[in-house]
């Protein structure tokens, strides 16, 4: 699928830690209900088949708000479930080859903290960037802090939109005015909440009055 720079505005990363299933699901459609454009289905724990199995039910409500899926890490995952496409990290399978197994109608994302990090990415077949952490996240993986200075050289180094991740909530975004950002990521301001919906339209409100 082709991809719009305004699909990455509000870019979710789910986290189903402490959830029963059902939770889960339910937090996901909160969210995308309140607005979330984009969606990240990111399992680090789970065996393959139960990775497909959790995504292809978090797809089918993606599909009904018509709102992109990108499995984290997990190429063949994305390829089982038909996803629109996948993200990979810096250890995570190279973008080149990601790029070769999914085709060019699929969506590739990777993980930037560098310009020539982010140069790479770009020549490599990626179609977007998530550069951070901008601040300390509570999420289980590992983060490295990626200053204001270098998120807003990586946007005017690549052709391809990139969004800031880590730490971001509704109270402070501040730091990315002036930045030329497609949107951000968040994981917990929204999967820690306990209304998902309120939570992403309070957020798709913080990034509007970010960019007037």
């Amino acid at each position: 699928m082709r991809l719009n720079r305004e699909d990455l505005k509000m870019y979710l990363v789910t986290d189903s830690t402490g959830l029963s299933e059902d939770e889960f699901l339910s937090k996901v459609e909160g969210a995308l209900k309140g607005g979330v454009t984009f969606l990240q289905i990111r399992e680090k724990e789970r065996s393959c088949s139960e990775y497909i199995e959790l995504a292809s039910k978090v797809h089918e409500i993606a599909k009904k708000y018509g709102v992109p899926l990108v499995v984290d890490d997990r190429v063949d995952v994305a390829m089982a479930i038909d996803a629109e496409g996948v993200h990979v990290g810096k250890s995570d399978m190279p973008v080149s080859i990601a790029r070769r197994l999914l085709g060019n109608g699929k969506i590739v994302g990777a993980t930037a903290k560098t310009v020539p990090d982010a140069l790479a990415a770009e020549r490599d077949g990626a179609d977007y960037l998530g550069v951070g952490a901008i601040y300390p996240t509570t999420t289980k993986v590992k983060t490295v802090l990626t200053s204001t200075e270098a998120l807003d050289d990586i946007c005017k180094a690549v052709k391809i939109p990139a969004n800031a991740i880590g730490g971001l909530n509704k109270d402070n975004l501040d730091v990315l005015k002036g930045i030329p950002i497609a949107g951000i990521c968040v994981v917990s301001a929204i999967m820690k909440s306990d209304d998902t919906e309120t939570a992403a339209r309070d957020l798709i409100h913080a990034i509007d009055n970010l960019k007037l």
